[in-house]
This record gives C-alpha cells, structure tokens and sequence, in this order.
C-alpha cells in the first residue's frame, strides 16, 4: 500500500526537458525558444492581468490629469502584456513535461 502523502508524480517531474518528436526538421524549435519558455513558465499567469490592469488604471489617472500623451502611451501597455499571459498560460498547459 502506498504512502498517500506522497505524491506519486514527484519523481517524474524531476526529470529534464524531453524534446519532442519533430516529423519535419524545419517544424523544430530553437534552443533559445526553449530557454524562453522554460524562464516564462515560471511566471505566475495572474501577474500579466494584474499589470494589463495597472497600466489601464494608470493610463486613466494620467487622462483624467490632462497629460495625454502619457496617456496614450501607457494606454498601448494592455494588450501586449494580456497577450503576453496568453502565451505564459499556453507554455504551461501545453510544454512537454
């Protein structure tokens, strides 16, 4: 009988990166990808809303200051970070284990 504190998976998610199985070689993923994707999958997913949300508050607040160009600037800040937390959230659903 196992112990059930133990989780039974621990070991396995010890184990290096396996790369994939590529059919076609031009399909493969550099080394540098690799790398990016392992450092972004240790961001937490929630901090790229919580960024895309300050900066949309921060855009308002400089608006309603009446410094617009900040605004605009800072305003463009949303959809990038949000696309950013879209794919940290596919590299972590998705990444081989």
């Amino acid at each position: 009988m196992s112990n059930p504190d133990v989780n039974p998976a621990a070991e396995s998610s010890l184990s290096s990166y396996r790369e994939t199985p590529v059919i076609r070689p031009e399909h493969r993923e550099g080394r540098v990808t690799r790398i990016i994707e392992q450092q972004s999958a240790k961001v937490p997913s929630n901090y790229f809303l919580m960024l895309a949300f300050l900066a949309m508050v921060t855009s308002l607040g400089f608006e309603l200051a009446g410094r617009q160009r900040a605004s605009r600037f800072v305003g463009m800040w949303p959809t990038p970070l949000l696309v950013m937390g879209v794919y940290n959230k596919l590299v972590k659903v998705l990444a081989p284990r």
